[in-house]
């Protein structure tokens, strides 16, 4: 029997379109199952980037060095660890002591007497940054015996030294060195650090004599 190929043009059609359909419904459920989006990352890649790294081993810091000078930073200090504290002039053959400010106990140097001074040991290198003790100065020194002599040497070098102007109480009295330097009477100034310290005689006088 013959077909009539115009009734059967029709159905192609329709067959055609409900297939176009169904594929593209099939399409749009797999991209719904597996979406597009930043590719996944193994569980072994996830754990090495969030788990913290071991520190790798270095040599371990060396300790701060320490200076072989013990630094001051009030008068108090000084007063408290020296074994004498006296003012005077220096003279060619020593000290002319003109002042006892204080005196540990045992102590025979008085007003009058004459001293030695030492200087520091070639050793410390922190001598080449002090200053000398020349003929004629007049100081407060702030001084350590030498338990092999009758001699004294001021404490930490330049710390140890306040060179003094005029007389009486009103005298001024200021640190030797400004970085080698106190920077209070019984309390630390940190803003005075490194600048020196201006005081006067009387105030030195005052702070050996609480510490008697």
């Amino acid at each position: 029997m013959a077909v009539d190929l115009r009734r059967t043009r029709p159905l192609w059609a329709t067959a055609a379109a409900v297939l176009a359909v169904a594929a593209l419904s099939a399409c749009g459920s797999a991209d719904a199952a597996d979406p597009v989006a930043a590719p996944a990352t193994s569980s072994a890649t996830t754990s090495s980037a969030t788990a913290p790294t071991a520190a790798t081993p270095t040599d371990a810091a060396p300790p701060p060095s320490k200076g072989k000078l013990r630094g001051y930073g009030t008068v108090r200090q000084l007063s408290e660890t020296s074994d004498l504290v006296v003012r005077g002039e220096v003279e060619a053959a020593g000290f002319r002591v003109d002042e006892v400010l204080r005196a540990a106990t045992g102590s025979s140097v008085r007003a009058g007497a004459r001293i030695t001074l030492t200087s520091l040991g070639g050793g410390v290198p922190e001598m080449e940054h002090m200053s000398k003790l020349e003929t004629g100065q007049v100081v407060v020194l702030y001084l350590a015996q030498d338990p092999a002599a009758s001699a004294f040497r001021t404490l930490s070098g330049d710390f140890g030294v306040f060179d003094v102007t005029g007389s009486g109480d009103d005298a001024a009295a200021t640190t030797r060195s400004q970085a080698m330097a106190v920077s209070g009477l019984l309390a630390e100034d940190p803003a005075a650090s490194g600048h020196g310290f201006r005081t006067t005689l009387g105030q030195l006088r005052a702070v050996a004599a609480q510490v008697r």
